[in-house]
């Protein structure tokens, strides 16, 4: 373990970091050691992690002190927030600078902060094409990443900056796939119009930026966008019909009824999937297929994730 660089990942027991502590782990020969900081070391992700061999570390975003002691003696570090503990983009763009300091601090050598477009930069607050929420933000769970951005840049600290793709695990776990509508027929709703959406399998994240880290130098400075495929709203209601072998259709309602629905939420991703829609150029070429699966050989296709998943999704 001494001799390998170690990459100190934050969010170990999530969906990103724990998919990077993974690729890490399984990589034997890779050079690298994964310590994993997560809030609560006796959870049963995290005594799995240390099973794996990870070297599990207590931490918390929101006390610097232990952020900085996550990071000492690590080469690299994977720095990821949790916007929808607490719905906060101002507490994530305060955990962002906490990040970026502790990193200046602790001289990494390579940083991947995972971030998301400010989409103010798009669509001005001034621009009613898209709802202004909490009368500062466009998409609050995108612009308080994007906003952060800065603080790396301005700290000096070697960074890659990572744009993750629409999580097709939402399907399974944040209520966002095919629902039964009045007639009992499975509808795959989103306000994406016909526009081709990135979509990435969770684990595929921690791969990928498994990827950039063993590129070393080449990566940092950039931004890399991630997508496992790219699909409109009809040909990924196509492809659950198939897998869950009954019909579903795609319910292409628009992002200002989509923002209506009522669930904690509703508004910020109705505009989200307002900038794929507007935006999808921009989206899509940032988050480009082919580049994700030269960082990561083993990248899913919806299909793929399909095969594996596709019993998981609850069908209510």
């Amino acid at each position: 373990m001494s001799s390998k660089k170690i990459i100190t990942v934050f969010g170990a027991t999530g969906a990103q970091g724990g998919g990077l502590i993974r690729a890490i782990l399984n990589d034997k020969n890779g050079g690298f050691a994964a310590r994993a900081v997560t809030r609560d070391t006796t959870s049963d992700k995290a005594k799995q992690l240390a099973a794996m061999g990870a070297e599990v570390v207590s931490g918390d975003v929101d006390d610097p002190v232990s952020v900085e002691k996550a990071l000492d003696g690590a080469y690299g570090a994977y720095f990821v927030t949790f916007f929808w503990n607490h719905f906060s983009p101002e507490l994530e763009t305060a955990q962002a600078k906490t990040f970026a300091d502790a990193a200046k601090k602790a001289g990494l050598k390579h940083a991947i902060w995972s971030t998301l477009e400010d989409v103010r930069e798009f669509v001005p607050l001034h621009d009613d094409a898209m709802p202004t929420l909490r009368e500062k933000y466009k998409v609050p769970h995108f612009d308080g990443k994007g906003e952060a951005d800065k603080f790396f840049i301005e700290a000096g600290v070697p960074t890659t900056f990572l744009y993750p793709s629409f999580y097709w695990d939402n399907f399974i776990y944040f209520g966002a796939g095919p629902k039964k509508d009045a007639n009992g027929k499975l509808q795959l709703t989103l306000p994406i119009g016909d526009a081709k959406m990135g979509g990435i399998g969770s684990e595929d994240i921690g791969k990928c930026a498994y990827g950039i880290f063993k590129k070393g130098n080449e990566l940092i400075g950039k931004k890399v966008g991630l997508a496992g495929e790219q699909l409109t709203g009809k040909e990924m209601a196509d492809a659950l019909t198939k897998s869950l072998g009954q019909p579903v259709t795609y319910n292409n309602v628009p992002a200002a009824v989509y923002r209506t629905f009522g669930f904690p939420g509703a508004d910020d991703l109705g505009n989200m999937f307002q900038f794929y829609d507007d935006f999808e150029h921009h989206v899509n070429s940032l988050r480009d297929v082919d580049k994700s699966r030269e960082l990561n050989p083993e990248l899913q296709s919806f299909n793929d994730w399909l095969k594996v998943n596709a019993e998981k999704i609850p069908l209510d």
